[in-house]
């Protein structure tokens, strides 16, 4: 069987996986999930997340890795369901713990088999426009480019975690930027889940609209003297 071949055989399977795991989660959660609105169902939901125990964890990490892997999977409804099982805190620690282990196993396996590895799972044309920027192959600019790109909500983080491994950045580097810098995005999906099951929907998309407006600043802010426009030129090389 050719490696192509085998890739795609790898993608269903993870694809089959998650959409098992989501209709699992669904009916093990929806009878409670249901009544949110009230302070029974509330304590239901928690006592049903609290009796699912390692399972419930284990669902929720094998979820985040088949996010991180299929790419085309958004990763904020895995954030919100970690916040509304775990809390705000707690659901943030769970998804950036899950992130550093998942995106440091990526990093080494590209830094291992290459560009290869990175084309089962990217776009060519993608990976080449990286590739060939020069803005990404500056080791001076590219720890501070990657910053940039993981603080904003809605870049693909997924597709940059495949592409450092191609890029000058140091392991370490990487590693450290790629998990803090993903703290705002996901601390607004997790505080907005964990407002959700307590029935404050209003509070939770108020924090959730916040904390966007603040990132929104410290991006103009760094925009406005930033003069070789680092950041704007990233951004358009990623879309």
């Amino acid at each position: 069987m050719s490696r192509k071949n085998k890739v795609k055989i790898f993608k269903i399977i993870l694809t089959i996986a998650v959409l098992a795991i989501f209709v699992g989660l669904i009916i093990y959660l929806f009878p409670v999930m249901k009544n949110l609105s009230t302070l029974e169902g509330q304590v239901a939901f928690k006592e049903k997340v609290e009796a699912s125990g390692i399972w419930g964890l284990i669902s929720l990490f094998g979820l985040q890795v088949a996010q991180i892997f299929l790419i085309i999977v958004p990763g904020e409804p895995i954030e919100i369901l970690a916040g509304m099982c775990y809390g705000g805190i707690w659901g943030t620690v769970f998804i950036m713990v899950s992130a550093c282990i998942i995106s440091t196993v990526i990093f080494l396996l590209v830094r291992k088999f290459g560009k290869k590895f990175v084309c089962d799972f990217c776009d060519a044309e993608k990976i080449a426009k990286i590739e060939n920027n020069k803005l990404f192959q500056n080791p001076k600019k590219i720890e501070m480019i990657f910053l940039i790109l993981f603080l904003i909500p809605g870049t693909p983080k997924d597709f940059l975690v495949y592409m450092a491994g191609l890029l000058p950045i140091k392991p370490i580097r990487f590693i450290l930027i790629s998990t803090f810098a993903r703290f705002p995005s996901v601390i607004t999906s997790t505080l907005a889940g964990e407002n959700f099951v307590v029935g404050d929907w209003k509070k939770g998309v108020i924090l959730y609209i916040a904390i966007l407006v603040v990132i929104a600043i410290i991006i103009f802010i760094f925009n406005k003297f930033d003069k070789d426009k680092i950041a704007k030129r990233a951004i358009k090389s990623i879309k």
